[in-house]
């Protein structure tokens, strides 16, 4: 399943998943979550926080060996998929879940799956933004149509728009949390704190939608045209997109849900600054 924003491109807390009659089970919710490739998706969220520490004004090596520690055992596997589990059995009817599991399960689909997993999970974010630059690059040399195909699968997989208010929306949870939990002296309160994060919104995104394109540019680079097209109209269909409203907002939950874990964490590891 195609991955989520990058870093913090995570949860919109006031974002209220439907709770419907007919939810599917919890054995057939685990063969999703791997046909569709979201399980790797959920597992990636750990690299994201390797930027926890930047937004505190600290780095990672500020913290010694204990981060890779810490960091292990807050974003848990197991962790994780539980927790989307547990929001799936109440939100992901029958329906939706056979729609998109019947995609992924094909031919195409699984090819999808296999190149989305090695993205998600690769960590140098450099030579893939940079080569995706290139891809993007080239393309726009060419006036191909797969940068428009590109541009409306990205489109289609974040249908709610919510990626500028998840990122706005993350980073003042987890600050909150640092507060709480003693790491940071926060000088700012709540409003003002999402006021000052809200004022560079424009420029956010423009980086998220460029991020998006040459992430996408990188990841099916391997794939024709015509199944770049096929991929495309499938994420287009209404059933689909119900599909990514609904994960999406599973995994800015999850997203969310850890770095407050991970706040409260490093209290054991750093003394609080002012910030």
């Amino acid at each position: 399943m195609r991955a989520l924003r990058a870093g913090f491109a995570a949860l919109v807390l006031t974002m209220a998943l439907p709770v419907v009659a007919w939810a599917a089970d919890r054995a057939k919710l685990q063969d999703f979550l791997e046909v569709t490739g979201f399980d790797v998706a959920l597992e990636s969220i750990r690299l994201s926080a390797e930027s926890a520490p930047q937004m505190l004004g600290m780095q990672a090596e500020d913290f010694g060996t204990e981060w890779t520690r810490l960091t292990t055992d807050v974003f848990k596997t197991e962790t994780m998929h539980n927790l989307a589990l547990d929001i799936l059995e109440r939100t992901l009817d029958d329906d939706m879940l056979t729609h998109a599991a019947d995609f992924y399960a094909t031919d195409l689909g699984q090819r999808l799956v296999e190149a989305e997993n090695a993205s998600h999970m690769k960590e140098d974010d450099t030579l893939k933004q940079e080569s995706g630059e290139a891809i993007v690059a080239g393309l726009e040399q060419l006036d191909s149509p797969r940068l428009d195909y590109l541009k409306r699968m990205n489109e289609a997989s974040d249908t709610a728009g919510v990626s500028v208010r998840a990122i706005q929306e993350i980073q003042v949870r987890f600050l909150l949390a640092a507060a709480g939990a003693g790491v940071i002296e926060l000088q700012l309160e709540e409003p003002d704190l999402r006021e000052l994060l809200s004022s560079d919104e424009d420029v956010l995104k423009e980086e998220i939608a460029e991020g998006a394109l040459t992430g996408a540019a990188y990841t099916y680079q391997s794939f024709s045209d015509e199944e770049v097209l096929e991929y495309t109209e499938a994420l287009e269909h209404p059933k689909m997109r119900n599909v990514y409203d609904l994960m999406n907002a599973v995994q800015y939950e999850i997203m969310a849900n850890r770095f407050e874990a991970l706040a409260r964490a490093m209290q054991s590891l750093q003394p609080s600054q002012e910030l």
